[in-house]
Order: C-alpha cells, then structure tokens, then sequence
C-alpha cells in the first residue's frame, strides 16, 4: 500500500502518535455528527387542553407510573384485613359472668350465717345491702384490664344482691348463652359496642323481676369482649403481595396514546412529556449516550490498530481507508434513512449491508472487516430506529450484522470481479433468510405484496453490495496504491500493453518470465508469502529487456551475440540498465509500486561475473563495485524469492538434460552466493525459510526438467513424449 502525497506532506509536519490520534477524534467527530440527528429528540408542538393535531402513538413501550400507582393502591385496598382469633375468649366472659354471680351467693350466704336463722327470716333492709355491698366489692377481681367493680354501678350490684339465688341462675344462664351466640359468629375490637347491643336486645326479650332486666344487660356488656384481634403484620404482607401482583400499566410500541382530534388533558400531556415529545422537555441523556457509543466505537477501532503487527506508515494507512469506508458506509445509511422518511415501510432492509465487509476483506483483511460489520450494525440500530427518542432497532441490526458477515465468508475467491457479483447473490439469499426469520417470528401477517417487497428489498440489497464494491473498488486502489488480489489478476492478462510489448519484442525473456513466475509462486507459497504477487511481478520483473532485447541470450535465436562486438564496459551497461529501464517503463504505465520494487530489486547489488572476469581478462583495471547492479537488494521476500528463481531458471536452462542431483547442487550454490553476497540483508527471510524455498525450486525444477523416454524412430514420428 503506498502513501498518498497529500498524506505525506501531513505527516512531514505531525508525528504518527500525533496524526493518528487526530484522525481518531476526527472520525469520533464525524460518527457523532452523522448519527446526531438519529438520537435527536423529535418533540410535537401541542399544549394542554388541546385538541391533539393527529393521532399520537408511542415511540417505543412506556410504563405509565401514575396509572400502575393507582391500580397498586386499589389492589392495596382491596385486600380484606387478617383478624387473628382470641383463644378462650368465650370462656373468659361466661367465667367471669358465674365467679361475679358466685360471689353474689357467696356474699349472701356470709351474711345470713352471720345474723342467724331467724333474722334472716325477714326481708333485707337498706343497711344489710349495703354491707353485703362492700363484701361483694372486695370479692370482686381488682385487676385493670377487667375491674368490674368500676364496670358495674352499685345499682346493679345491689339489684343482683337483692335477687334470690333462682332470679341469679336465670341470669346467668340466659345472659351465657345469648352472649355465646354473639360471641361464636365472631366480634371484633370495632365490631364489640355492636355486638354490645345486639346482647342488650336479645337479654331485654326475658322477663326478669324488678331492675333484674337492666341488671342482666350490664352483666352481659361487662363481660363480652372480642373474640378477633387485628393482625396488622399479616395484612400488610397481604397487601405487599397484592401490590407485587399488579402488573405495570404498559402503553407497548406503537400504541395509541391519544388519537386525533381528542383533547389533551393532563395524564396524557404527562405521559407525552415523560416520553421527551413536547418542545418544552429536553434532555442531555441522548446526547450522553451517543457520546459513550461513539466513546466505544472508536476504544475499539484504537485499540485493534494499537496491537496491529504492521509498520506504523502501513497501519496509518489501514486506518485511513478504514475510516473512508466507515464514512461512506455510515452516509449509505443517511441516504437509504432520509428515502424511509417518505413513508415507504421497511425500506431500510435495501441497505447494502455487505458492501463494507465486502470491500474492506478486498483491500485489507477479514479481521478489520469484520470488526467494521459489528460496529456498522450496531450503527443500523441508530440510523433506523425510527423512533421519537434514542431507542434502538434490534431487527435492522440483526439483518445488518448477518448480511455483512455473511458477505465476507461468501467472497471466498477475490481474484475476479465476477466472484464478488456471485458473492453479492449468495448474500441477498441471506436476506431473505433474514427477513424470513424476522418476519415469522414477529407473528405478523402481511400480504402478498408486501411479501414480495421484502424479497426485492433483500435481493437489491446484496447485489447493490456488489455492485457499490466493484465499483468502489478502483478508486481506493488507485488513491491508496493498493495491490488487490484482483488487480494482480487484471495486470497478469498477457493483453497488458507492457506483456504484449514483451511477447512481442522479446518472446524469450516472456518465457523464461513465465517460468520463474512458476517457480516463484510455488516458493512463496511455501513460505507464507504472496504468490500472486510474486507471479505477477515476475511477469514484469525482465521488462526493461524488451528495449535492447538482442543483447539477452534468450533473445539471440539464429544470430550472433553482440556483446561479441562490444567492450565488457558496454555490455555491463546494457545489462545492468534492464533493471532501471523496466522499473521506468513499469511507472510510465503507472503500475503499483511493489511490481516497480520487483523490477527494481530482483537482482539486488549483485555482480555481473562474466563481463567482470572478460573486462579483467583484457588486461582493464576495474573494480568490483562497477560491475554491480545498483539495487536495492530485495526489501521482501517476494522479491528475495524471485531474485533466486530467476538466477535458478536460468542457470537450469543452460544445462542440457540436467539431473535431480545437478538440479539440486545448482539451487544450493545459488542460495549460498546470494547469502555470503550479503543480498537477503534487508528483508525478513529467514535460513528455514531459505531451505523450504531450495526445496520448493527443487520439485518445481524436477517436474519441468523430468527425463523423456526415447521411442523408436518410427513412431516418434507421430508421437512426442
């Protein structure tokens, strides 16, 4: 990849750390800019009380809190309180009805033992009652909970004194039972002045003598208590169940929130207002959150290059295309969101969302395309929410994110333009996959029509990949200098001008071109290099014979050699200028820099032997350094390779019917020159990368150069072996 001039010029003035670090806040700007009106809050200009201008609906799935409030406290509400039963409650009462009349007989029993048999023949006066009052008092329980002497006036307790002991019985045992039914259908603590009544009433249905009546009504009230207590602890945790049951009061996505023409009263203006839809609301979360996801994207496009194991000018490089694919790729979707605006459903779903994946796998690799894929499908959900507030589209991410990836598997070969037209179909299949599965699981039906809407839209979306991709293409190759796997293929035709200049004018070095382009390719792809790079630049690495083609023994068919007519000097400077000439020709036709590096490189500082030995032989005093070719010596191990399968093709050549064993000691003295040469310095060629190319020279050398079988003269006249 070559560096743009203008970015050269850049770089003269700013450091790599500073220049990149500019270009991340600068792409972080720009994704900001473009994906800024997409989290725009988008408000309505109503007011309350008015009548709503259309119909309303909900941006996205809202809890309507004020509403779910209000269903919590009716449910609340309506959850009937816990009453805990008083054990022996009844027991209690009719207890202390027989001890307070007991007590009665008691203190009456005392007082006739005391005044005799006879006195007490006669009726109770005033002052006997009121001493059997006193008795009766201090018999009676003091305690505070229940103190019936406080309960009871002393009218009653004399008329119960006054009673005989049969009147007392009745009373008890009407007084126990009436209050025994009250008691069992259950009375509480609220209920008991109730329940106190409705004693009085059934008591006040018998007939006692005298105040006896009266009497039995304040026994009985005295003595009822409730038999069920408030258990607040069990009702507040039905209560708390209640409410923990109810479910939120949800308008979902798309819900109508009020319709057309209806009046805007104050629930709905707050739900408006809570959903960011009126003027008057604003709010920095949006714009917040896009800043952390732009924060995001651009942490993880740093961090991939940070620990990109490329030279900093090729990862600046990388950097910058991909920040120009991004762009583009994130202004594909304004465009493709601005045309969804004029209300055609779904139309989101043409994107072509593979194109990015597609490119960038072209001109880079998979890893930064498929990184580019999950950052622009994250981007999808933004452009396309379509929403009132910054929410999200998970099915357009989705369809996005399996379009892309999917396109990067599918471009298996990227050697022919066609194969990224084939690719682009596999992935419009893809999307209807895709769309397919969305649609379906969504559950809702659609009609014919539409169904056929979303086919079109999936079809035109891969093969717009495509079609953006081809077409891209060439613009970022010439503006980046990028040799693509395609365009070697391309400049590999033998219908380049170049070739067919070679073809023409030297056919034996386009030969014995093809032939190391063999031997190279094989080797490199031993090693792990480029083979396609290799194959081609071999194809134009001897070039620059094609001006003095008949100097080149290849060349010299039914002809005398030249150099038998010309002094070594000249000779030299034919041969070494073939180097220069090509790499000349080879930027006259403006052909990528690493095929102008191959011409250049592909016989390093080595030197020219026999002109340097003929020169030496005449008697001239020369130094070794004139007869070297001026390099550079190979700064790859493409060109590494090739300057060794050059030499070794023709050095086999020579030979007649070279054995494997011949073959093989060739290569090695060829490979250990060039190494005690000091050629393979300046490259990153390894010596078990040296031995994998020797045997690699040595099988492709030994299928070419294979023995022939001798047949008979007879039928080798219509045979060839």
């Amino acid at each position: 990849m070559q560096t743009h001039p203008f970015l050269l010029k850049i770089r003269s003035f700013l450091s790599y750390r500073l220049f990149t670090n500019l270009l991340f806040v600068l792409l972080g700007i720009i994704v900001f800019g473009v994906l800024y009106g997409n989290v725009k809050p988008k408000t309505l200009d109503i007011n309350l009380y008015e009548d709503a201008p259309t119909t309303i609906r909900a941006p996205k799935k809202f809890v309507d809190k004020e509403a779910t409030a209000k269903k919590k406290e009716e449910a609340k509400a309506e959850v009937a309180s816990v009453y805990t039963p008083k054990e022996g409650a009844i027991d209690n009462s009719t207890s202390l009805i027989h001890s307070l009349l007991e007590s009665v007989n008691e203190v009456k029993d005392e007082s006739k033992q005391q005044a005799g048999d006879e006195e007490n023949l006669k009726p109770p006066t005033s002052t006997d009652t009121t001493e059997q009052l006193k008795l009766l008092k201090a018999k009676l329980p003091k305690d505070k909970n229940n103190n019936v002497t406080n309960s009871l006036s002393d009218d009653v307790l004399k008329t119960l004194l006054e009673a005989s002991e049969d009147d007392l019985s009745r009373v008890e045992t009407i007084v126990t039972t009436q209050m025994k039914i009250i008691m069992e259908n259950g009375v509480k603590e609220e209920e008991l002045n109730e329940a106190k009544l409705n004693l009085e009433q059934r008591i006040t249905n018998y007939s006692f003598k005298g105040d006896l009546s009266t009497a039995a009504v304040k026994l009985g009230k005295v003595a009822i208590e409730p038999t069920l207590y408030y258990d607040a602890e069990k009702t507040d945790e039905l209560k708390k169940l209640a409410e923990a049951n109810v479910e939120k009061v949800e308008i979902i996505e798309g819900g109508v929130i009020v319709e057309d023409g209806d009046l805007i009263t104050p629930k709905t203006y707050s739900i408006l207002k809570s959903l960011g839809m009126v003027e008057d609301t604003f709010s920095f979360k949006p714009y917040v959150g896009l800043a952390l996801f732009v924060l995001v994207v651009i942490g993880s496009l740093y961090y991939f290059f940070y620990t990109l194991e490329v030279t900093e000018e090729r990862k600046q490089n990388y950097l910058i295309l991909t920040s120009i694919v991004f762009v583009i790729s994130l202004l594909i979707m304004k465009i493709v969101g601005l045309i969804e605006q004029l209300e055609i459903n779904d139309i989101a779903f043409i994107l072509p969302a593979a194109f990015t994946g597609m490119i960038l796998r072209i001109l880079l690799n998979e890893r930064i395309a498929m990184m580019m894929v999950f950052i622009l499908s994250a981007c999808s959900s933004i452009v396309f929410h379509q929403q009132f507030n910054g929410s999200i589209d998970i099915e357009i991410a989705i369809y996005t994110l399996f379009s892309g990836v999917s396109g990067i598997l599918f471009l298996v070969s990227r050697n022919q333009r066609s194969n990224i037209l084939r690719a682009g179909i596999y992935v419009a299949l893809v999307n209807i996959l895709i769309l397919g599965f969305l649609i379906l699981l969504s559950g809702t039906s659609y009609s014919n029509s539409e169904y056929v809407y979303y086919i079109v839209f999936a079809l035109v979306s891969g093969i717009m990949s495509s079609i953006l991709t081809i077409g891209f293409l060439p613009f970022f190759e010439a503006g980046f200098g990028i040799l693509s796997s395609m365009r070697l293929v391309e400049l590999s035709s033998p219908t380049q001008p170049l070739l067919k200049k070679l073809l023409t004018d030297a056919p034996g070095t386009y030969h014995h071109s093809v032939m190391v382009a063999n031997l190279a390719e094989a080797a490199c792809e031993a090693i792990g290099a480029n083979g396609l790079l290799a194959r081609v630049g071999c194809y134009y690495h001897d070039v620059g014979k094609s001006k003095r083609p008949h100097f080149f023994i290849e060349n010299q068919l039914n002809m005398g050699n030249p150099h038998d007519r010309v002094s070594p000097e000249t000779s030299r400077d034919v041969i070494i200028s073939h180097a220069s000439d090509g790499a000349q020709m080879l930027r006259k036709h403006k052909l990528p820099k690493e095929i102008i590096d191959i011409a250049e490189q592909h016989h390093g500082t080595t030197l020219l032997k026999f002109f340097y030995y003929k020169a030496k032989e005449q008697g001239k005093d020369v130094k070794e350094e004139e007869y070297r070719y001026p390099g550079p010596k190979p700064q790859t191990r493409e060109a590494a390779v090739i300057s060794i399968a050059d030499s070794v093709e023709a050095a086999v050549r020579s030979k007649k019917s070279p054995t494997q064993a011949e073959i093989q000691k060739l290569v090695h003295s060829i490979v250990q020159d060039r190494l005690q040469d000091g050629q393979f310095n300046e490259c990153d060629i390894s010596l078990k990368q040296l031995e994998t190319v020797k045997r690699s020279l040595c099988e492709t050398l030994n299928g070419i150069f294979h023995p022939r079988i001798e047949y008979p003269e007879l039928q080798a006249k219509g045979e060839e072996a």
